[in-house]
């Protein structure tokens, strides 16, 4: 599982042949949560309203290396990290 970016805390890492729909895996504090592309949590929590809406911000801000990185890792190549939040 590919870590694809961290900032203030926050682990996002992408899986390898994940099922749909695209999403990622995010750690914060102990707590986890899946994430899709337009912010809505899966499964799981983080354990913090500001670390959630932190993770929404950064997933705007790369919707379309998110995509990209999603198909690359369902074809089973390697996935390129995105830019941390700052």
């Amino acid at each position: 599982m590919p870590e694809i970016s961290r900032f203030f805390g926050i682990v996002v890492l992408i899986f390898y042949n994940d099922h749909n729909p695209p999403h990622v895996h995010v750690e914060y504090q102990g707590h986890k949560a899946l994430i899709d592309f337009q912010g809505n949590v899966l499964r799981g929590d983080l354990g913090s309203r500001t670390a959630l809406r932190l993770v929404r911000e950064w997933i705007d801000l790369h919707v379309g290396e998110l995509t990209t990185d999603w198909e690359l890792a369902r074809a089973g190549r390697a996935v390129n990290p995105i830019a941390p939040l700052e």
